[in-house]
């Protein structure tokens, strides 16, 4: 009763429904009917196999059985698991020298349509190549659920058929499902001819009239948006920023074409296709594209730096417009792919890797909107987002929580630099001295919270008394030039690990020196040299949060 089924169907005279009509109902226990009645059928050992290849009525005479039997008198393979091996193996035996275009999606989908499968080849006329073949592949896939046969990766004009019917003879069926596609193919050559006569650039007027969203405008407002914010990251990128504005003007002119207002999934992959036919340069095309990647989880990143300026610019005009007048994604509510989004925007960041500072992309996201439009605070809210995006998405990757912590506790703002950072803290982390360097950063961190600011803003000498705190003071002031020349150089191993060299000099500093001294120039004094050296433990990561 809870199945979300906007229809439900019932069978003959009888009130029960439920998704599709019920015939009968087979309830045993070894070689014996227990009594019960489901949807208003009373159990029994009797069923019927397939509609047309069954013997007809099947007499189940032991519950063991009802596999084996289904599947010899009845021809239907009851487990999915089987019928869905057995489809693959056909789909790889009738692909020959071809390859059959892997969907895992489909692959289920036709297992679950089919009870005793049979796979079959069909063909198309070859003139229906003509057409870009992803609107071809997209038409058999998800209205035929057809399987197009790939050669080297381009699309031939044969498919495979998984049928319902295993026939000596299937002719007939091979001829109906070539009858049945080509007026779908037809279609989408209709479509594809229409709209290659109209411009890209003719068509961007009518975006003024597709609502995007009614606090943030219409897709035209959006993509005036959309040509400022990439062509101000492509500058910071140092790529053609003439590209990347032109790229981000035709983005979404594509749609409002014939053939995305059919096939939607096709946004971005029709758009290309049509600014090359309008003689746009590859970059711009590519780039409107690319500019929707990644889609999913694993999928392939935008290439070079036109594209990247340009996908950014739309996933963050979205993120900081829906966080600007409050629409944060709740639990598992997200009906605007904001998580996606700033998934994406993590990842071109830290993998392609781009040199950008994430809080500057936010500000000039934000810019391109009116400030009276946005509410609360969406700045830390969006930084928060992001930052909790990351944190899974590193240690989805099998990143040392411990470690993620440390580096994400600075709030990084070079995404890029991340990686790198990680590996410091992981090899910090193997060195002898970590465990005890972590415990003291603890512990100072600790001591300068408590002493509520009274540090001093830069270690006097002459207060040095003690010999163990004129010892750390050098040992420090020895280090530090090289630890700052390494971090100016983005070698954070090599910084951490010249840290390793001041655990001696921190051991003995607090087993002979209380920092909180009676006299108040003197603490203060102490205090600055805690602080400077916290301020050199912890430009690479939080490195206390590696303190077990």
């Amino acid at each position: 009763k809870k199945l979300p089924v906007a229809k439900l169907m019932r069978w003959g005279a009888g009130e029960a429904q439920f998704v599709r009509p019920v015939h009968g109902l087979v309830l045993m226990h070894d070689g014996r009917v227990v009594a019960g009645e489901v949807l208003g059928l009373p159990s029994r050992n009797v069923t019927r196999g397939h509609r047309f290849m069954s013997v007809g009525v099947i007499d189940i005479a032991h519950a063991e059985n009802y596999e084996a039997i289904l599947e010899k008198q009845g021809r239907v393979i009851a487990s999915f698991d089987k019928r869905r091996a057995m489809i693959v193996e056909q789909l790889d035996r009738a692909a020959g020298s071809l390859t059959w275009l892997q969907d895992d999606a489909l692959v289920d989908e036709v297992t679950a349509l089919v009870e005793y499968p049979a796979v079959y080849e069909a063909s198309f006329e070859p003139e229906f190549l003509a057409v870009p073949q992803e609107c071809l592949i997209l038409t058999m896939k998800a209205n035929q659920k057809y399987f197009p046969l790939m050669d080297g990766g381009k699309l031939t004009n044969r498919f495979l058929v998984v049928s319902n019917m295993k026939l000596a003879d299937p002719s007939h069926i091979v001829t109906g499902n070539a009858r049945v596609v080509r007026p779908r193919l037809a279609d989408a050559k209709f479509f594809f001819e229409t709209d290659k006569k109209t411009p890209l650039s003719a068509r961007i007027g009518k975006l003024s009239r597709v609502v995007y969203h009614n606090k943030l405008g219409s897709q035209g407002e959006r993509v005036d948006r959309l040509i400022k914010l990439a062509a101000r990251i492509a500058g910071r990128l140092g790529a053609d920023v003439s590209q990347a504005e032109r790229a981000a003007l035709l983005a979404k002119a594509d749609l409002v074409t014939d053939m995305v207002g059919e096939f939607p999934e096709l946004q971005g992959i029709m758009g290309r296709y049509y600014a090359l036919a309008d003689g746009e340069p590859a970059a711009v095309a590519d780039a409107i594209q690319s500019h929707y990647q990644p889609r999913f989880n694993g999928d392939s990143l935008p290439q070079g730096h036109v594209a990247c300026a340009v996908a950014l610019a739309d996933k963050l005009d979205a993120l900081i417009g829906f966080f600007g007048i409050g629409q944060i994604p709740t639990g598992d509510k997200d009906p605007f792919g904001l998580r996606r989004a700033a998934l994406g925007v993590l990842r071109m960041l830290m993998e392609t890797p781009l040199p950008l500072s994430l809080p500057e992309l936010i500000d000039d996201a934000a810019a391109g909107f009116a400030p009276e439009l946005f509410t609360g605070d969406w700045r830390a809210a969006s930084a928060d987002f992001f930052k909790e995006r990351l944190r899974h998405m590193l240690r989805d990757a099998g990143h040392d929580h411990r470690a993620v912590d440390a580096v994400l506790a600075l709030d990084p703002s070079r995404i890029d630099q991340v990686p790198a950072r990680l590996a410091a803290v992981k090899a910090f982390a193997a060195l002898p001295e970590a465990e005890a360097l972590a415990a003291a950063n603890k512990r100072i961190v600790n001591i300068l919270k408590k002493s509520g600011g009274d540090a001093g803003a830069t270690v006097d000498v002459a207060l040095l008394h003690e010999d163990a705190e004129k010892a750390l003071f050098a040992a420090v002031e020895a280090v530090a030039p090289g630890i700052e020349a390494q971090l100016a150089a983005a070698d954070y191993s090599a910084a951490l690990k010249a840290l390793a060299g001041l655990r001696g000099a921190v051991d003995a500093f607090f087993d002979g020196v209380m920092v909180m001294a009676e006299d108040a120039k003197v603490r203060a004094n102490r205090l600055a040299l805690l602080s400077r050296l916290a301020g050199l433990m912890n430009r690479v990561a939080d490195i206390s949060r590696l303190s077990s």
